[in-house]
């Protein structure tokens, strides 16, 4: 009698929402305000509050898009799926590549701000050491598979929780020891009116986007949920909110602690100065230690993802596949691609501040979720029989608020990303002979 074929393998539908939910925190990160704290004030002159509040109005608006397409496509969960199903190929190939910036640019910065960070706690040591050090350090780690378990993200998050409890006890304490506290001290950080301009919050505005980032992981999980049409939905909506109330609590209180008319120490790492001034040197030391650690997961996590992205595009000969398809016999690691992207890292240390790899990541995030919010509109509004109100004004607004962020981001990172887009896009049109043929297959196939 013959066997019956062998089922093929799956992914095990485990996770519940409020696993999903604690998932999502840990992709942004608690602290996730914390690093880039003093690049937003630099965009905002000042309004850090006011600018992470306005970046989760439009982060809601796309969470909601993002779900919504998830409900479509359970089983494929990524902007770039959606923008090539539901509008056309080729943008879905432009949206994977503009994400593709995120993914590179993203260990870049995190080895700017940690080898800044530990300047501080090291203070006399040049930049270059850190920069060499940090940047081998990302490589290294990808070459040899090394990544994070959940329980290892969990219980970072828990320490994370415990610094932040901190950061907000000691300025309380900070705060009451000052004299002649108003009311105008605390409202300043909501609205400066000798600081205010809509040019500089909607700049800033366009950085805080960056608190956000990594919200859209969960929509890859979709095959491993319960309930995926109900649940991914429900909990980047939540991952979003949770993510901006607490981001607002976090700056609010370090502009209290110190306001925007006093310049900081580093720019780049104010927010650690800002813990040293409400809890002391010890306090500086943990909280600076704290922001390491979670960059250094931030930027081994994007480097892998960058990595994985580029040979899935080399796999498919979209780009050379020669170099790009290649894995390592005995690791199965794409080594070039990661060797490639931290050689980027190393030198774009030296080239770039950290504001403007910043403004750089988000060129290509707020892409990617216009991208998403068109194809919610398409999908849900133009292309069904039924439609609600709700499907056309939350895609469309949303849309709108990120085209806005996009059109805010400084003439350097617009020209920079614009340069990436072209590159990207005359590469594609040679490739598959102005977009006739097969682009890319972003779905990795089963083993």
């Amino acid at each position: 009698m013959s066997s019956s074929p062998a089922q093929p393998v799956k992914l095990h539908r485990s996770l519940g929402l409020f696993q999903l939910l604690v998932m999502g925190i840990i992709m942004v990160q608690p602290t996730a305000p914390m690093p880039p704290f003093g690049a937003i004030s630099a965009g905002a002159n000042g309004h850090v509050v006011t600018t992470v509040l306005m970046a989760m109005f439009a982060m809601l608006l796309t969470a909601i898009s993002y779900g919504r397409m998830a409900r479509a496509y359970p089983s494929a969960g990524s902007a770039y799926t959606y923008v090539a199903r539901e509008i056309h190929p080729a943008l879905g190939y432009l949206t994977g590549w503009s994400m593709l910036l995120d993914y590179v640019v993203n260990p870049l910065i995190c080895t700017i701000w940690c080898a800044k960070a530990m300047m501080g706690l090291f203070p006399g040591t040049p930049y270059a050491i850190w920069v060499v050090g940090l940047a081998l350090l990302f490589t290294g780690m990808n070459l040899r598979g090394i990544q994070a378990t959940a329980r290892t993200n969990e219980l970072l998050t828990l320490a994370m929780g415990a610094v932040i409890a901190w950061m907000l006890v000691a300025s309380a304490r900070y705060l009451m020891g000052l004299p002649q506290l108003t009311t105008e001290v605390f409202t300043t950080p909501f609205y400066d009116p000798e600081r205010f301009s809509w040019r500089t919050i909607s700049n800033g505005a366009s950085i805080a986007v960056l608190t956000y980032i990594g919200f859209d992981g969960i929509s890859t999980l979709s095959e491993e949920v319960k309930d995926p049409r109900r649940n991914i939905l429900k909990a980047m909506v939540g991952t979003c909110l949770v993510i901006g109330v607490l981001s607002a609590v976090e700056v609010y209180v370090a502009q209290l602690v110190w306001p925007a008319s006093q310049p900081y120490p580093d720019s780049d790492t104010a927010y650690i100065h800002i813990a040293g001034r409400a809890g002391g040197p010890l306090l500086f030391q943990v909280m600076t230690w704290t922001l390491v650690i979670a960059t250094i997961g931030s930027a081994t996590g994007a480097m892998l993802a960058g990595g994985r992205l580029l040979f899935g595009m080399g796999r498919d000969n979209a780009i050379p596949k020669s170099f790009f398809g290649y894995l390592d016999p005995r690791t199965r690691v794409p080594s070039r691609n990661v060797m490639l992207i931290g050689g980027f890292c190393l030198g774009g240390a030296f080239l770039m501040s950290y504001q403007t790899g910043a403004e750089l990541l988000n060129f290509g995030a707020l892409i990617g979720f216009m991208g998403v919010n068109a194809s919610s509109l398409l999908h849900y509004y133009i292309r069904r029989e039924e439609r609600h109100l709700s499907d056309l004004l939350v895609p469309a607004i949303g849309f709108i608020v990120c085209l806005y962020l996009w059109l805010s981001l400084s003439p350097l990172a617009k020209l920079a990303g614009g340069a990436w887009l072209t590159f990207g896009l005359a590469y594609g049109a040679y490739k598959t002979n102005f977009f006739r043929n097969n682009i890319i297959n972003f779905d990795v196939p089963e083993e």
